[in-house]
Parts: C-alpha cells; sequence; structure tokens
C-alpha cells in the first residue's frame, strides 16, 4: 500500500528530484503491494515490448455474488410462481422483449444495451477471477496463473509515457472478488493499481468474510488506513537515495543502463505525483450537476442487506468515466451483494434500482462526452441463480450452469439480445456464449486479436489469451 498526496484543497509548491509539484493532501492509491521501485519495474517492462497508442478503454462491472438471471433479463412469466419470483416484466424498446421492473432505465434505453441471456461455462467459484481473466483460477496455477485482461493490455498497450496506469481496479465485494484481478503469470511487474475507495464506498464484511480475507495476508486489509506518515518529502528523498547508491555504478556503466533505470524511476514517481490519478478519483472535482446524475435517491421501502452497498455505489460508475479520461484503459469496478441465498426479493429491490441507475447513467454520460463508442461496458457475475426460489429462506442459490451478461458502448451492434434459455431459465437452449466469447470480443474492441496472439509465460513457453473462443459475431 503506497500513500500520495491528493490535491483537494491546499496546494502549495514542493520540490522532488528537482522538478516541482503542487502540494496533495494524502490520498490512499494502493500499487498492489509492488510499491514505487516495482511500478518502475513495469515501465521498463511495457517499453520493451511492441507497445502502441490507443483510445479504446473497457469499464468490467462485477455483479458480486451472482446475479439472478431470471429477475433481470430473462424473465419467465408463465413459468411457476416459485420459478418465476415476485417481480413483473416491463416493455423495452426492443419489440417483444421485457425485463425486470426494476430496471425501468435500461427498458426505456434498451436500444443501447446487448443482453445475453445465455452466459455458460462458469467455472462456479465465489469471485471474480473467471470475470476478469476468461479462465478458471487452477489454470496454469504451477506458474502463477491466467492474467487478468487489465494485466494483458497494461503489457501490451501501456506506454512508458502514460501518466496513468493501464489497470486500476476498484472492486470491493467478498474477499476473493478483491483478490481477483491478478496479473498470473505476467508477474507483479502488471499488478493492477487498487485505491482504497472504502471511505468513498462502504461494503461491510461478515465475519466469515473477515477471517478470510485475513487468511490472505496484511495486503488484503478489511479497511485500509491512511499513512500519515510518508510524505512527499520522504517519497523524493527515496528516489534521491537510489540515485546516490546508484552513482558508482552509474559511472562505471557504459551502456547507459543506469540511466535508464533513473529515467525510469522517475517516470513511475511521475505517475504517483502527477496528479491526474488522484484528480480522477475525486469527485469533488466534478461538475455537480454530472454528479447528481450518478446519484440515485433508492428504495426507502427496500431491504439493504448487511453486505450490500448504499445507493450512492452508483458513483462508482462514474469514477470508471473518470479514469478513462484520465488514461487508464481498464477499470474495473463491483457492486455488492448479489448473493441472495435468503430474502432474494427484498434484497433486489435495493440492488436493481441502483444497478440499473448506474450502468444506464454511465452510458448517457460517455455518449454525451462522444466516448461511447471507445469505451466498452460489460456487466455480469461470477455465476446465474437457481431458478427456483428457496423456501425456507426467500432466497436463490448458486447456479453455474447459466448466467446474465449486459454489455454495451466500443461501435458494437446494440440493441438486441442473445441466445435463449428454457422456460424455467435453468440451461441456455439458444446461442450459448462464454466468458472466453465474451473477452475475444472485449480484446477485439480494443484492437487486439486474442485468438491468435500468444504470450512468453516463466518458461519461455507461448501461452494463447485465449484457448477456446470466439468473437461474439452478432455484436461486431
Amino acid at each position: 500500500m503506497l500513500s500520495i498526496f491528493d490535491a483537494f484543497n491546499r496546494e502549495s509548491s514542493h520540490r522532488v528530484c528537482g522538478s516541482s509539484f503542487q502540494r496533495r493532501e494524502f490520498l490512499r492509491v494502493g500499487v498492489g503491494g509492488f510499491g514505487l521501485f516495482g511500478l518502475a519495474e513495469l515501465l521498463r517492462a511495457e517499453a520493451t515490448v511492441g507497445i502502441r497508442s490507443s483510445n479504446k478503454a473497457i469499464i468490467n462491472v462485477h455483479l458480486d455474488g451472482g446475479p439472478p438471471q431470471m429477475d433481470m433479463i430473462d424473465l419467465k412469466p408463465g413459468a411457476p410462481e416459485e420459478i418465476r419470483g415476485e417481480f413483473q416484466g416491463v416493455a423495452t424498446k426492443i419489440p417483444g422483449f421485457q425485463i425486470c421492473e426494476l430496471m425501468p432505465r435500461m427498458a426505456a434505453m434498451a436500444d443501447k444495451f446487448a443482453f445475453i441471456r445465455s452466459l455458460v461455462g462458469s467455472d462456479g467459484q465465489h469471485n471474480a477471477f473467471q470475470c476478469q481473466s476468461g479462465f478458471a483460477e487452477k489454470e496454469l496455477k504451477a506458474i502463477g496463473g491466467r492474467p487478468a485482461m487489465g494485466s494483458v493490455v497494461a503489457k501490451l498497450l501501456g506506454s512508458p509515457k502514460d501518466q496513468a496506469p493501464s489497470f486500476v481496479d476498484l472492486m470491493q465485494g467478498r474477499p476473493q472478488v478483491r483478490n481477483s484481478a491478478r496479473p498470473g503469470f505476467l508477474g507483479p511487474t502488471y499488478q493492477p493499481f487498487r485505491p482504497d475507495i472504502s471511505h468513498m464506498f462502504e461494503r461491510i464484511l461478515e465475519e466469515g468474510m473477515k477471517k478470510e480475507l485475513a487468511a490472505l495476508g496484511e495486503r488484503h486489509e478489511v479497511a485500509l488506513e491512511l499513512n500519515a506518515e510518508l510524505s512527499m518529502g520522504r517519497l523524493g528523498g527515496r528516489t534521491e537515495l537510489l540515485a546516490s547508491l546508484d552513482h558508482v555504478r552509474r559511472e562505471l556503466d557504459g551502456s547507459g543502463m543506469m540511466n535508464a533505470i533513473d529515467q525510469f524511476t522517475q517516470q513511475a514517481l511521475g505517475i504517483l505525483t502527477s496528479g491526474r490519478l488522484a484528480d480522477a478519483l475525486d469527485l469533488n472535482r466534478e461538475d455537480p450537476r454530472v454528479v447528481a446524475k450518478f446519484s440515485p435517491l433508492g428504495n426507502a421501502d427496500a431491504y439493504r442487506s448487511t453486505t450490500s452497498e448504499s445507493p450512492m455505489s452508483a458513483r462508482k460508475f462514474l469514477l470508471a468515466r473518470r479514469l478513462i479520461e484520465a488514461g487508464v484503459r481498464c477499470v474495473s469496478i463491483s457492486i455488492s451483494d448479489f448473493d441472495t441465498h435468503s430474502l432474494n426479493f427484498p434484497r433486489l429491490r435495493h440492488l436493481l434500482p441502483l444497478v440499473d441507475h448506474g450502468l444506464t447513467a454511465l452510458v448517457e454520460d460517455l455518449s454525451e462526452r462522444g466516448m461511447l463508442d471507445d469505451v466498452t461496458i460489460i456487466a455480469w457475475g461470477e455465476f446465474g441463480r437457481t431458478p427456483r426460489v428457496n423456501l425456507k429462506n426467500g432466497g436463490r442459490d448458486h447456479w453455474p450452469q447459466v448466467g446474465p451478461a449486459i454489455m454495451a458502448g466500443g461501435g458494437m451492434k446494440v440493441g438486441q439480445v442473445i441466445g435463449a434459455t428454457d422456460r424455467t431459465a435453468s440451461v441456455a437452449t439458444a446461442r450459448p456464449v462464454s466468458y472466453q466469447d465474451v473477452f475475444a470480443t472485449l480484446y477485439h474492441n480494443l484492437g487486439i486479436d486474442a485468438l491468435n496472439l500468444t504470450l512468453e509465460d516463466p518458461r519461455g513457453r507461448p501461452q494463447r489469451l485465449l484457448e477456446d473462443a470466439e468473437v461474439i459475431h452478432e455484436l461486431v
């Protein structure tokens, strides 16, 4: 965890390594545990690969816990009551297609979305790893596992000149979700930046989750605190110390490599102190009228579980847009808590309007800014939920057989429904779409041929980005 200054109010000039910058009030900006000089390593590695500039970006929305397909976009009004549930359908802009009554904004904007009702191939694990990489967590585990898409994007599309990191992970959720965006066999060089947003969006953990989180180690604390002792002067002092320790080696180095290392170290420091990342995370710098568009009132009659977020978590979608504007190429956010083993319907009365508001506000905002064709949005979860309601607790349990996904932007052919399930939303009966198919499409929208491109693993062997996938042809 590394803390840097954030420009919220006070500004004065300081000097670090011979350059001036604005004094920043401390903001928690984590760098995945690898610190300043680990980031320098990241930048050095990026410069050695074929990197090109791109304005394309991905916003990956994880519906933490497993969203219920039949209560969102695959309603079954003709099914028995214990399957169809309590919600009514509402007509959308797509002829003959209805979605849940709790998502009226999306119904009115259905022509801006693509609805996948036949997402298959879930590994059944209660984390976001498959939604980050397309693969099961066990894949290539002996050499570090498969890398998250954001880590791949950082390697392929990042630039040493970028003043913002390529990959920012804002996921909260259950402990295993928080630890899902991993670089895998690419190594810690390509870890995502993990800003601490717990002061902005509270996500209370159950006692069992706290124990699970503690078992992951100190880099995954429940609440990360400000480091008041690490001042900008000390940060600059560390860089100066590194330079002084390398002085003799630099004099002996005829290749100029040490000067190159200094350059990358300065660049790493530049990302952390330029203010661009910190400013993007500061909603006080956004037009209040725009912030208001991402601030739903919430449903006073809905039930909010202890692990569900407040309506203000819709502002995570705004943070994602601001990060993309700042130069980030892949942003992951999460909305909790769809793990509705009990009280499924009361909890969804709180959650679905939140998702409805956040996604539609994001699409509208990107469209108004001329960014929608460049930014692809995917909203999905680790699996769907059981067709039959658990009568004992009024909940729906885990259902890996099929789940929902919602996509938008990226210049895709939206305003359509892809796939179908049987009369109880139990299995896909038409056009099954796998997690890897979705990733093939996301990569395609970034200009990356994931079906043929390979990355070298630590053993020197080529690994394809995807193994068994095809681009969703209906969308491109």
